[in-house]
C-alpha cells in the first residue's frame, strides 16, 4: 500500500502546484466548491483502486498469480489511478472554464455553492467510476461462487431385509419371515467436512422417513388388548399378515474416507466418486404410524383389511447404524435400541440390513 499512497501523493502535489496561483483570485466559497469537486474525484479513484487491489489479492488467494506478480499489478494500478486523478481534475478545470465562458449551467451557483441537479448533469461522464475509469464494480447482490463449500446436500435411499431380535434371542426365534420382511428409508441429508483437506472426517445429518415391515408367520396376527399387544392365531387361513411401522427420524453419522478433489480456476470441490468410505452413528425420532395388513378368504370371499392402531408401539425411536461402501453405494445396517412395543410380553428390537445410496 506504500506504493499506492506514494503515487497518489505525487499526483496531488503536482495538481496543487499547478493550480495554486489561479485559486488566489477565486472567491472563497467558489474555491471551496471546486476543492470539493476535486476531492470527489480523488475519492472515486481511491475507491476504484481499492476494488482493483482486492481483486488482485483474490487472485493470489486462488493461486492464479504469485505474490510478486500481485505486487507488480498493484504498482501499475496505483500509477494508473494517480494519472487518472491528474487527468480528471484537468478535465474538470477546462470544462468549468468552457461552461462559464459560454454561459452554460455549471454545478456552482453565483454564490459559489454546489447545485445538486447541475452537479449530476455536469459530471455524468466524469464521476462514474464504471464508465470513465474502466473498472467493473461487482454487484453486491450477485451471488459469488464459493471457493470451497464444506457443507453439501444429499438425497439418500436405503432398503433391504428387516427383522427383529425377540427376548434377547437370535433371529431364529423371530416370529417374522426373514425373506419377506423388509425396510426402506428416504432422507434429505447435509454433509459437512470438518477439516480443510479431502481426507478430513465428515458429519452427516438431516431428516429421514423410515418404514419397517414385518411379515408374520404361523398364521398369527397382532392383537391389542388395552395396554398389551400379543401375537395370537387367526381363525382364517391367512394369505398375508404384516405389520408396518413408520418413523420420522434425525440421523447423525460420522463419515471417514478419502474424497476426490475437483479443482477449477475459481473453486474447489471434494466428492466421494469411486472412493472408499465408512460411517458410524445413529438416529432418533418419532413414530408416525402403525398399521396391520391382512389378506385371507372368508366364506369364499377375498378379504383385505388395513387396521390402523398404535398396537402399543413406542412413540419414540432411537438406535445405532453403520455403513461401508465405495462412492454412492454402501452396505448398510441399523439396530433399534428402543423397544418396538411397550408394556407387552413381546420384547423385541428391530434390526435391518440392506443397501444405502447417497446422491449429492
Amino acid at each position: 500500500m506504500t506504493s499506492i499512497t506514494k503515487y497518489i501523493i505525487i499526483a496531488i502535489l503536482a495538481i496543487f502546484a499547478s493550480n495554486a496561483a489561479a485559486q488566489d483570485s477565486i472567491p472563497k466559497s467558489k474555491e471551496q466548491s471546486i476543492k470539493t469537486l476535486k476531492q470527489n474525484i480523488k475519492n472515486e479513484e481511491k475507491e476504484a483502486l481499492k476494488i482493483e487491489v482486492e481483486a488482485i489479492n483474490q487472485q493470489v488467494t486462488e493461486k492464479k498469480i504469485t505474490y510478486g506478480q500481485a505486487e507488480n499489478l498493484k504498482e501499475i494500478a496505483a500509477k494508473k489511478r494517480a494519472l487518472n486523478i491528474e487527468n480528471r481534475i484537468l478535465i474538470l478545470e477546462n470544462k468549468l472554464a468552457f461552461y462559464e465562458r459560454n454561459n452554460l449551467p455549471t454545478p456552482i451557483d453565483e454564490n459559489g455553492n454546489l447545485k445538486r441537479k447541475e452537479y449530476d448533469l455536469f459530471f455524468k461522464d466524469l464521476n462514474s467510476v464504471n464508465s470513465f475509469t474502466g473498472v467493473t464494480v461487482v454487484n453486491p447482490e450477485k451471488k459469488k461462487i464459493k471457493y470451497d463449500t464444506r457443507t453439501t446436500f444429499e438425497l439418500s435411499y436405503a432398503g433391504g431385509f428387516n427383522n427383529a431380535i425377540v427376548d434377547g434371542g437370535s433371529l431364529n426365534d423371530s416370529p417374522y419371515d426373514i425373506q419377506d420382511s423388509e425396510f426402506w428409508e428416504i432422507g434429505l441429508n447435509w454433509k459437512t467436512r470438518l477439516g480443510v483437506s479431502g481426507n478430513a472426517p465428515r458429519i452427516k445429518y438431516g431428516l429421514t422417513f423410515q418404514t419397517n415391515r414385518y411379515s408374520l408367520e404361523d398364521n398369527k396376527i397382532f392383537v391389542q388388548n388395552g395396554n398389551t399387544t400379543t401375537l395370537e392365531p387367526f381363525s382364517e387361513n391367512l394369505k398375508l399378515a404384516e405389520l408396518r411401522i413408520t418413523n420420522l427420524v434425525i440421523p447423525f453419522y460420522f463419515e471417514f474416507g478419502k474424497m476426490r478433489k475437483i479443482e477449477k480456476t475459481d473453486y474447489v470441490r471434494y466428492v466421494n466418486d469411486g472412493k472408499f468410505k465408512i460411517g458410524v452413528g445413529g438416529f432418533a425420532g418419532l413414530r408416525t404410524g402403525t398399521m396391520q395388513k391382512l389378506k385371507y378368504k372368508q366364506d369364499g370371499d377375498r378379504v383385505k383389511e388395513k387396521i390402523k392402531r398404535n398396537y402399543n408401539t413406542n412413540p419414540i425411536v432411537y438406535g445405532v447404524g453403520a455403513y461401508i461402501g465405495v462412492g454412492d453405494i454402501s452396505l448398510y445396517a441399523k439396530y433399534d435400541i428402543s423397544k418396538t412395543f411397550k408394556n407387552d410380553a413381546l420384547d423385541q428390537n428391530n434390526i435391518s440390513l440392506g443397501i444405502r445410496m447417497d446422491f449429492d
